[in-house]
Protein backbone atom coordinates (compact mmCIF):
# COMPACT_ATOMS: atom_id res chain seq x y z
CA UNK A 1 0.00 0.00 0.00
CA UNK A 2 1.31 3.35 -0.77
CA UNK A 3 0.33 6.92 0.26
CA UNK A 4 -0.28 9.13 -2.97
CA UNK A 5 -0.32 12.93 -3.26
CA UNK A 6 1.87 15.84 -2.56
CA UNK A 7 4.54 16.41 -0.02
CA UNK A 8 2.84 18.95 2.14
CA UNK A 9 4.60 22.23 2.78
CA UNK A 10 6.28 23.35 6.14
CA UNK A 11 3.53 26.07 7.02
CA UNK A 12 0.91 23.19 7.19
CA UNK A 13 0.40 20.57 9.38
CA UNK A 14 1.03 17.08 8.25
CA UNK A 15 -1.87 15.10 6.58
CA UNK A 16 -3.38 12.39 8.79
CA UNK A 17 -2.59 8.74 7.01
CA UNK A 18 -5.68 7.64 5.23
CA UNK A 19 -7.41 4.70 7.06
CA UNK A 20 -5.94 1.55 4.55
CA UNK A 21 -2.48 3.35 5.13
CA UNK A 22 -3.42 3.97 8.62
CA UNK A 23 -4.34 0.02 8.86
CA UNK A 24 -1.05 -1.38 7.39
CA UNK A 25 1.44 0.76 9.29
CA UNK A 26 -0.71 -0.47 12.57
CA UNK A 27 -0.41 -4.17 11.54
CA UNK A 28 3.42 -3.87 11.31
CA UNK A 29 3.90 -2.66 13.90
CA UNK A 30 2.11 -5.56 15.80
CA UNK A 31 3.86 -8.01 13.24
CA UNK A 32 7.02 -6.38 14.74
CA UNK A 33 9.06 -8.43 16.81
CA UNK A 34 8.49 -8.46 20.50
CA UNK A 35 5.29 -6.42 20.26
CA UNK A 36 2.38 -8.13 21.99
CA UNK A 37 -1.07 -6.80 22.51
CA UNK A 38 0.06 -4.76 25.51
CA UNK A 39 2.96 -3.21 23.70
CA UNK A 40 1.13 -2.60 20.93
CA UNK A 41 -1.68 -0.57 22.67
CA UNK A 42 1.07 1.72 24.70
CA UNK A 43 2.97 2.45 21.58
CA UNK A 44 -0.23 3.51 20.15
CA UNK A 45 -1.11 5.63 23.32
CA UNK A 46 2.41 7.04 24.05
CA UNK A 47 2.77 7.91 19.80
CA UNK A 48 0.11 8.65 18.56
CA UNK A 49 0.12 6.89 15.32
CA UNK A 50 1.36 3.74 14.27
CA UNK A 51 3.53 5.25 11.87
CA UNK A 52 4.96 7.46 15.01
CA UNK A 53 5.17 4.45 17.24
CA UNK A 54 7.21 2.13 14.58
CA UNK A 55 9.54 5.12 14.09
CA UNK A 56 10.64 5.09 17.75
CA UNK A 57 10.58 0.99 18.04
CA UNK A 58 14.49 1.01 17.27
CA UNK A 59 14.73 3.16 20.28
CA UNK A 60 12.36 1.71 22.21
CA UNK A 61 14.14 -1.48 21.79
CA UNK A 62 17.49 -0.27 22.14
CA UNK A 63 16.20 1.32 25.82
CA UNK A 64 15.23 -2.70 26.46
CA UNK A 65 18.47 -3.80 25.94
CA UNK A 66 17.90 -5.23 22.47
CA UNK A 67 20.41 -4.30 20.05
CA UNK A 68 20.14 -4.46 16.24
CA UNK A 69 16.33 -4.43 16.41
CA UNK A 70 14.45 -4.81 12.80
CA UNK A 71 10.95 -3.71 12.24
CA UNK A 72 8.84 -6.04 10.50
CA UNK A 73 9.53 -5.18 6.54
CA UNK A 74 6.73 -3.42 4.74
CA UNK A 75 7.25 -6.43 1.89
CA UNK A 76 5.68 -8.77 4.61
CA UNK A 77 3.07 -6.85 5.48
CA UNK A 78 2.02 -6.36 1.64
CA UNK A 79 2.01 -9.93 1.14
CA UNK A 80 0.30 -11.13 4.06
CA UNK A 81 -2.46 -8.37 2.90
CA UNK A 82 -2.42 -9.93 -0.75
CA UNK A 83 -2.39 -13.32 0.02
CA UNK A 84 -5.23 -12.69 3.08
CA UNK A 85 -7.27 -11.01 -0.08
CA UNK A 86 -6.45 -13.86 -2.92
CA UNK A 87 -8.22 -16.42 -0.82
CA UNK A 88 -11.27 -13.99 -0.18
CA UNK A 89 -10.69 -13.16 3.58
CA UNK A 90 -11.30 -10.28 4.90
CA UNK A 91 -9.11 -7.97 7.44
CA UNK A 92 -11.08 -6.83 10.54
CA UNK A 93 -9.84 -4.02 13.17
CA UNK A 94 -10.92 -3.05 16.18
CA UNK A 95 -12.38 0.12 14.48
CA UNK A 96 -14.78 -1.84 12.32
CA UNK A 97 -18.11 -2.30 12.72
CA UNK A 98 -17.88 -5.84 11.62
CA UNK A 99 -15.66 -6.27 14.76
CA UNK A 100 -16.64 -8.59 17.11
CA UNK A 101 -18.49 -6.38 19.77
CA UNK A 102 -18.33 -9.11 22.18
CA UNK A 103 -14.27 -8.69 22.24
CA UNK A 104 -14.01 -5.17 22.84
CA UNK A 105 -13.76 -4.91 26.37
CA UNK A 106 -11.35 -8.03 26.27
CA UNK A 107 -8.04 -6.32 27.95
CA UNK A 108 -6.20 -8.71 25.33
CA UNK A 109 -8.76 -7.78 23.03
CA UNK A 110 -6.70 -9.01 19.23
CA UNK A 111 -6.41 -5.59 17.11
CA UNK A 112 -7.19 -7.31 14.11
CA UNK A 113 -9.36 -10.68 12.53
CA UNK A 114 -8.42 -12.16 9.57
CA UNK A 115 -12.36 -13.69 8.52
CA UNK A 116 -13.12 -16.25 6.03
CA UNK A 117 -16.60 -16.73 5.49
CA UNK A 118 -20.50 -14.43 6.73
CA UNK A 119 -19.26 -12.02 8.62
CA UNK A 120 -22.62 -11.60 9.78
CA UNK A 121 -22.55 -14.52 11.80
CA UNK A 122 -20.74 -12.25 14.37
CA UNK A 123 -23.78 -10.24 15.05
CA UNK A 124 -25.75 -13.25 16.47
CA UNK A 125 -25.87 -14.54 19.80
CA UNK A 126 -22.87 -17.08 20.55
CA UNK A 127 -22.57 -20.06 22.51
CA UNK A 128 -19.03 -22.19 22.50
CA UNK A 129 -19.09 -25.86 22.38
CA UNK A 130 -15.69 -27.05 23.14
CA UNK A 131 -14.36 -30.95 24.78
CA UNK A 132 -11.88 -33.39 24.42
CA UNK A 133 -10.06 -34.28 20.95
CA UNK A 134 -10.37 -38.18 21.81
CA UNK A 135 -13.77 -37.71 22.34
CA UNK A 136 -16.29 -40.89 23.61
CA UNK A 137 -18.81 -41.74 21.22
CA UNK A 138 -21.67 -40.19 23.38
CA UNK A 139 -19.60 -37.34 23.87
CA UNK A 140 -19.68 -36.43 20.19
CA UNK A 141 -23.37 -37.59 20.21
CA UNK A 142 -23.72 -35.37 22.87
CA UNK A 143 -21.65 -32.52 21.08
CA UNK A 144 -23.85 -33.05 17.88
CA UNK A 145 -27.26 -32.86 19.51
CA UNK A 146 -26.38 -29.76 21.32
CA UNK A 147 -25.38 -27.70 18.35
CA UNK A 148 -27.77 -28.97 16.39
CA UNK A 149 -30.68 -27.74 18.49
CA UNK A 150 -28.87 -24.98 20.18
CA UNK A 151 -28.59 -23.64 16.47
CA UNK A 152 -32.17 -24.51 15.17
CA UNK A 153 -32.82 -21.98 18.73
CA UNK A 154 -31.29 -19.41 16.93
CA UNK A 155 -27.52 -19.81 18.35
CA UNK A 156 -24.17 -19.34 16.12
CA UNK A 157 -22.26 -22.46 17.11
CA UNK A 158 -17.63 -21.61 18.30
CA UNK A 159 -15.60 -23.79 18.11
CA UNK A 160 -11.89 -24.62 17.74
CA UNK A 161 -11.82 -26.80 14.52
CA UNK A 162 -10.17 -29.57 16.31
CA UNK A 163 -10.84 -33.24 16.28
CA UNK A 164 -13.77 -34.66 18.44
CA UNK A 165 -15.99 -32.77 20.02
CA UNK A 166 -15.01 -29.54 18.27
CA UNK A 167 -15.57 -30.82 14.48
CA UNK A 168 -19.39 -33.11 15.88
CA UNK A 169 -20.18 -29.61 16.97
CA UNK A 170 -18.81 -27.79 13.81
CA UNK A 171 -20.25 -30.76 11.56
CA UNK A 172 -23.70 -30.49 13.67
CA UNK A 173 -23.94 -26.44 13.03
CA UNK A 174 -22.92 -25.99 9.68
CA UNK A 175 -27.03 -25.33 8.25
CA UNK A 176 -27.28 -22.89 11.45
CA UNK A 177 -24.37 -21.07 11.69
CA UNK A 178 -20.57 -21.89 12.92
CA UNK A 179 -17.44 -20.14 14.04
CA UNK A 180 -14.64 -21.73 13.58
CA UNK A 181 -11.47 -19.89 16.33
CA UNK A 182 -8.05 -21.21 14.45
CA UNK A 183 -4.82 -21.51 16.23
CA UNK A 184 -2.60 -20.80 13.28
CA UNK A 185 -3.62 -18.67 10.17
CA UNK A 186 -7.30 -18.43 8.89
CA UNK A 187 -5.74 -20.46 5.60
CA UNK A 188 -3.74 -23.56 7.27
CA UNK A 189 -6.09 -25.91 8.68
CA UNK A 190 -5.16 -27.84 11.96
CA UNK A 191 -6.00 -31.18 12.13
CA UNK A 192 -5.35 -32.23 8.55
CA UNK A 193 -7.98 -34.34 8.24
CA UNK A 194 -10.17 -31.23 8.98
CA UNK A 195 -9.90 -29.99 5.83
CA UNK A 196 -12.95 -31.00 3.93
CA UNK A 197 -15.31 -29.23 7.04
CA UNK A 198 -12.96 -26.15 7.50
CA UNK A 199 -14.07 -25.68 3.69
CA UNK A 200 -17.63 -25.90 4.63
CA UNK A 201 -17.45 -23.47 7.22
CA UNK A 202 -15.77 -21.12 5.15
CA UNK A 203 -18.61 -21.71 2.85
CA UNK A 204 -22.05 -21.11 5.11
CA UNK A 205 -20.15 -20.21 8.31
CA UNK A 206 -17.08 -18.25 9.41
CA UNK A 207 -13.17 -18.78 10.09
CA UNK A 208 -11.49 -16.51 12.13
CA UNK A 209 -7.48 -15.97 13.37
CA UNK A 210 -5.48 -12.92 14.58
CA UNK A 211 -2.51 -14.84 13.49
CA UNK A 212 -0.65 -13.99 10.19
CA UNK A 213 -1.67 -15.36 7.23
CA UNK A 214 0.28 -18.78 6.49
CA UNK A 215 1.41 -19.38 10.59
CA UNK A 216 1.29 -22.92 11.33
CA UNK A 217 -0.03 -23.73 14.69
CA UNK A 218 2.22 -24.42 17.68
CA UNK A 219 1.59 -25.44 20.73
CA UNK A 220 1.72 -22.29 22.48
CA UNK A 221 -0.83 -20.28 20.06
CA UNK A 222 -3.66 -22.64 20.95
CA UNK A 223 -4.36 -21.35 24.72
CA UNK A 224 -4.28 -17.79 23.40
CA UNK A 225 -6.73 -18.99 20.52
CA UNK A 226 -9.37 -20.14 23.70
CA UNK A 227 -10.21 -17.26 24.83
CA UNK A 228 -11.29 -15.60 21.55
CA UNK A 229 -13.46 -18.10 21.42
CA UNK A 230 -14.97 -17.77 25.13
CA UNK A 231 -14.32 -14.26 24.34
CA UNK A 232 -17.03 -13.97 21.07
CA UNK A 233 -19.50 -16.56 23.19
CA UNK A 234 -22.69 -15.56 26.05
CA UNK A 235 -21.34 -18.93 27.03
CA UNK A 236 -19.24 -21.91 27.13
CA UNK A 237 -20.60 -25.05 27.43
CA UNK A 238 -18.23 -28.23 28.04
CA UNK A 239 -18.75 -31.48 27.05
CA UNK A 240 -15.62 -33.83 27.65
CA UNK A 241 -12.38 -32.42 29.06
CA UNK A 242 -9.60 -34.28 30.98
CA UNK A 243 -8.70 -32.73 34.44
CA UNK A 244 -5.69 -30.65 32.67
CA UNK A 245 -7.23 -30.32 28.65
CA UNK A 246 -7.21 -27.38 26.61
CA UNK A 247 -11.29 -27.42 26.77
CA UNK A 248 -10.68 -26.14 30.92
CA UNK A 249 -8.41 -23.43 29.66
CA UNK A 250 -11.38 -22.01 27.41
CA UNK A 251 -13.56 -22.63 30.70
CA UNK A 252 -10.84 -20.53 32.94
CA UNK A 253 -10.55 -17.57 30.07
CA UNK A 254 -14.79 -17.74 30.15
CA UNK A 255 -15.35 -16.91 34.15
CA UNK A 256 -12.30 -14.36 34.07
CA UNK A 257 -13.86 -12.36 30.96
CA UNK A 258 -17.52 -13.03 32.92
CA UNK A 259 -18.87 -15.40 30.72
CA UNK A 260 -21.15 -18.53 31.99
CA UNK A 261 -19.76 -21.54 32.07
CA UNK A 262 -21.67 -25.20 31.74
CA UNK A 263 -20.43 -28.80 31.56
CA UNK A 264 -21.90 -31.94 30.43
CA UNK A 265 -21.54 -34.67 33.46
CA UNK A 266 -19.79 -37.71 32.94
CA UNK A 267 -18.78 -41.33 34.54
CA UNK A 268 -16.61 -40.70 37.71
CA UNK A 269 -14.34 -43.46 36.07
CA UNK A 270 -13.88 -41.77 32.79
CA UNK A 271 -10.70 -39.31 32.66
CA UNK A 272 -12.84 -37.33 29.72
CA UNK A 273 -14.95 -36.32 31.86
CA UNK A 274 -13.21 -35.54 34.84
CA UNK A 275 -12.59 -31.87 33.71
CA UNK A 276 -16.48 -31.66 33.86
CA UNK A 277 -17.16 -33.30 36.68
CA UNK A 278 -14.67 -30.67 39.12
CA UNK A 279 -16.52 -27.28 36.89
CA UNK A 280 -19.95 -28.61 37.77
CA UNK A 281 -18.61 -29.17 41.87
CA UNK A 282 -16.85 -25.80 41.61
CA UNK A 283 -20.52 -24.01 40.63
CA UNK A 284 -20.94 -24.99 36.54
CA UNK A 285 -24.53 -25.19 35.41
CA UNK A 286 -24.89 -29.31 34.65
CA UNK A 287 -25.91 -29.72 31.06
CA UNK A 288 -28.64 -32.38 30.23
CA UNK A 289 -29.63 -30.80 27.00
CA UNK A 290 -29.90 -27.79 25.04
CA UNK A 291 -32.89 -26.53 27.21
CA UNK A 292 -30.71 -26.48 29.94
CA UNK A 293 -28.09 -24.16 28.70
CA UNK A 294 -30.94 -22.08 26.65
CA UNK A 295 -33.06 -21.87 30.28
CA UNK A 296 -29.63 -20.67 31.75
CA UNK A 297 -29.06 -17.62 29.59
CA UNK A 298 -33.33 -16.97 29.09
CA UNK A 299 -32.24 -13.14 29.08
CA UNK A 300 -30.10 -13.33 26.02
CA UNK A 301 -32.17 -16.43 23.92
CA UNK A 302 -33.15 -15.87 20.47
CA UNK A 303 -36.76 -16.06 19.99
CA UNK A 304 -36.75 -19.03 17.77
CA UNK A 305 -38.42 -22.30 19.08
CA UNK A 306 -36.19 -25.61 19.71
CA UNK A 307 -36.93 -28.25 17.02
CA UNK A 308 -36.95 -31.92 18.10
CA UNK A 309 -33.71 -33.67 19.17
CA UNK A 310 -31.77 -34.92 16.07
CA UNK A 311 -30.34 -38.67 16.11
CA UNK A 312 -27.12 -39.30 17.08
CA UNK A 313 -24.25 -39.60 14.81
CA UNK A 314 -21.49 -42.24 14.62
CA UNK A 315 -18.34 -41.73 15.84
CA UNK A 316 -15.63 -40.32 13.70
CA UNK A 317 -13.62 -43.23 12.16
CA UNK A 318 -10.27 -41.81 12.98
CA UNK A 319 -10.62 -41.52 16.57
CA UNK A 320 -9.44 -45.21 17.25
CA UNK A 321 -6.24 -45.22 15.00
CA UNK A 322 -5.27 -42.00 17.10
CA UNK A 323 -5.75 -43.45 19.89
CA UNK A 324 -3.66 -46.20 19.47
CA UNK A 325 -0.72 -43.64 18.45
CA UNK A 326 -1.14 -41.73 21.46
CA UNK A 327 -0.68 -45.02 23.32
CA UNK A 328 1.91 -46.38 21.11
CA UNK A 329 3.91 -42.82 21.83
CA UNK A 330 3.10 -42.55 25.69
CA UNK A 331 4.76 -46.70 25.88
CA UNK A 332 7.95 -45.33 24.33
CA UNK A 333 8.41 -42.13 26.32
CA UNK A 334 9.54 -41.96 30.14
CA UNK A 335 11.43 -39.10 32.13
CA UNK A 336 14.48 -39.80 29.83
CA UNK A 337 14.23 -37.84 27.11
CA UNK A 338 14.11 -39.52 23.34
CA UNK A 339 15.26 -37.79 19.72
CA UNK A 340 11.92 -37.32 17.89
CA UNK A 341 13.66 -38.85 14.70
CA UNK A 342 14.56 -41.93 17.09
CA UNK A 343 10.60 -42.20 17.99
CA UNK A 344 9.58 -42.27 15.05
CA UNK A 345 11.89 -44.69 13.45
CA UNK A 346 10.43 -47.11 16.55
CA UNK A 347 6.79 -46.54 15.55
CA UNK A 348 7.89 -47.23 11.67
CA UNK A 349 5.54 -44.44 10.69
CA UNK A 350 5.90 -41.22 9.25
CA UNK A 351 6.76 -37.47 10.66
CA UNK A 352 3.56 -36.30 8.84
CA UNK A 353 1.51 -38.74 10.70
CA UNK A 354 3.43 -38.53 13.77
CA UNK A 355 3.57 -34.35 13.82
CA UNK A 356 0.10 -33.93 15.11
CA UNK A 357 -0.54 -36.82 17.39
CA UNK A 358 3.04 -35.09 19.51
CA UNK A 359 1.11 -31.52 19.11
CA UNK A 360 -1.93 -32.98 20.87
CA UNK A 361 -0.08 -34.82 23.69
CA UNK A 362 1.96 -32.13 24.68
CA UNK A 363 -1.44 -29.77 24.56
CA UNK A 364 -2.49 -32.56 26.89
CA UNK A 365 0.44 -31.85 29.27
CA UNK A 366 1.45 -35.72 29.23
CA UNK A 367 4.27 -34.87 26.83
CA UNK A 368 7.27 -32.43 26.65
CA UNK A 369 9.57 -31.09 24.45
CA UNK A 370 13.13 -30.01 24.77
CA UNK A 371 16.22 -28.27 23.55
CA UNK A 372 17.80 -30.84 20.64
CA UNK A 373 14.69 -32.22 19.17
CA UNK A 374 14.33 -34.22 22.34
CA UNK A 375 10.69 -35.49 23.78
CA UNK A 376 10.02 -36.41 27.45
CA UNK A 377 6.68 -38.05 29.46
CA UNK A 378 5.47 -35.95 31.90
CA UNK A 379 3.65 -38.10 34.13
Amino acid sequence: MTVKGNTPSSTHPPLLPTPEVDIFHRLRLLRSRRVGISTYKRLLIEHGTAQNALAALPEVARAAGVQRYDICPEAVIRKEIATGYALGAQLISQDDPDFPQSLLDLPDCPPFLWALGDISLLNRPMIALVGARNASSLGTRMAKSLAANLGEAGYVIVSGLARGVDAAAHHAALATGTIAVQAGGVDVIYPAENADLAASIANTGLRLSEMPIGLQPMARHFPVRNRIISGLSHATVVVEAAAKSGSLITARDALDQGRDVLAVPGHPFDARASGCNMLIRDGATLVRSAQDVIEALTPLAPTQQMLPMDEPATQNSDLRDTSDLHMQILSRLGPSPLAEDQLIRDLKTSAADITPVLLDLELDGQIARQDGGLLARTN
